[in-house]
């Protein structure tokens, strides 16, 4: 199945974050959102990929150029004009030629099981299937209202309070048969949430509302964005390639060092190291895995002890160990 990403928005409310760059490009964990995306679809089979540009679309074109950096082919529709969801959908048709296709945004941040959503797709065969999500807040969203089979039998785009009758949202995350797009005016304005999906509710056509587990949240304003990050950081966000936990040098043990350790009491280790810390700088200490010094006549290792404020002296001169020891006792009084 191909995809076609949604990149066109501006994103005004982000500009505290993106400035003039086009909010696809926003960086999650050090990619810009559209490439995390682009590694879902690449994740789930999908390698055939054309994204809807419009705002300032040089840093996009030029970051991803045609996609084979990224293992997919990656083309470009143009618009000079706002066409809206829809309407920016119809103007790919060249390249979704007959085929259901799959539609993902560019600017929201999503780990769904994509192949899961597509089988489900098949197997019904509807003229549309949306990813809902269940949202605490949904008054910036839509609405979709199902019956018990999952048909959609009402939406309601930004509801206020009043009119909120179920908490899965409208993700923006669909498959669409090309019969669906039939309804799209050629070179118009058209959206899928406020007219689309109404007009084929409205002329008998199937719209499956198929909910989704995993994660997605739009990164609209700076709050949801900054979020998403730390999201993504705790493993909320199951991104493509999570952040590995740097692994420091390790250095010898005491034991291995045939070294002693002194244990030595302290109110406030943290503060106790950094005047440890600027006493050794100079002397060209490693910082890697506590304080270390080793000139080749004498080793000595200074931490803060994991389990209760102390800080551990190691040496393998009782000399060394005696001085140091001296001094961090200096820095406690």
């Amino acid at each position: 199945m191909k995809a076609i990403i949604l990149a066109g928005g501006e994103g005004k409310r982000l500009k505290p974050v993106t400035g003039a760059l086009p909010k696809p490009m926003a960086p999650i964990l050090g990619k810009p959102m559209m490439e995390r995306i682009i590694e879902l679809l690449r994740d789930h089979g999908i390698i055939d990929i054309c994204a809807t540009l419009k705002y300032n679309p040089k840093p996009i074109t030029d970051y991803f150029g045609n996609g084979e950096n990224f293992g997919v082919h990656l083309a470009y529709s143009y618009e000079t004009e706002p066409l809206g969801t829809a309407g920016s959908v119809k103007k790919c048709r060249d390249f979704w030629q007959g085929d259901d296709f799959l539609v993902i945004s560019g600017d929201a941040a999503c780990d769904f099981d994509l192949s899961y959503f597509m089988a489900e797709h098949r197997a019904i065969r509807p003229a549309v299937s949306i990813a809902l999500y269940p949202h605490p807040e949904p008054l910036q969203y839509g609405l979709a209202l199902s019956n018990k089979n999952g048909k959609i039998i009402h939406f309601t785009e930004k509801p206020t309070w009043e009119q909120v009758v179920t908490n899965l949202i409208n993700t923006g995350v669909y498959v669409i048969t090309p019969h669906a797009m039939d309804f799209v005016p050629d070179a118009s304005p058209y959206d899928f949430g406020k007219e689309l999906f109404p007009a084929l509710l409205a002329y008998g056509e199937d719209i499956q509302g198929i909910p989704m587990d995993g994660y997605w949240c739009d990164i609209g304003t700076p709050r949801a964005y900054y979020q998403c990050c730390l999201d993504a950081l705790d493993g909320k966000y199951t991104i493509s390639d999570p952040p590995q936990e740097t692994v420091l040098p390790q250095s010898p043990t005491a034991a291995q060092r045939n070294s002693k350790v002194r244990h030595i009491s302290v109110n406030d280790r943290a503060g106790v190291m950094r005047a440890v810390t600027s006493a050794m700088m100079e002397l060209g200490a490693d910082f890697a895995d506590g304080i270390v010094f080793d000139d080749g006549n004498g080793y000595v290792r200074i931490h803060p002890d994991g389990t209760e404020s102390a800080i551990l002296v190691e040496s393998d001169k009782d000399d060394v160990a005696d001085t140091f020891e001296r001094f961090v006792k200096r820095q406690v009084t």
